[in-house]
């Protein structure tokens, strides 16, 4: 069967784990694609569950990103560990 070239733009982090994640399986990019895409192309669906999390929405991670900065800046409260033992 013919090749084609596909081009696809992402994060240069996400490439990143993307490259990682099919070294760990012992597979390139390039397989990684052709396997969603063939799955894809049976199933007509994407063949994951795609999801959203609310808790990474932009309020929770802007207070997040406040206390980050706020304890950063020395504003805080060391407690002791305590042992339950």
């Amino acid at each position: 069967m013919a090749s084609t070239m596909v081009n696809v733009r992402m994060d240069e982090d996400v490439k990143r784990d993307m490259e990682i994640a099919c070294k760990e399986l012992g597979m390139s990019m390039s397989t990684a694609f052709n396997i969603f895409a063939k799955k894809m192309g049976r199933e007509h669906r994407i063949p994951f569950e795609v999801s959203y999390d609310p808790f990474y929405n932009r309020e929770n991670l802007d207070h997040i990103r406040r206390g980050v900065a706020s304890l950063d800046e020395g504003h805080g409260i060391v407690h002791e560990l305590v042992d339950d033992e």
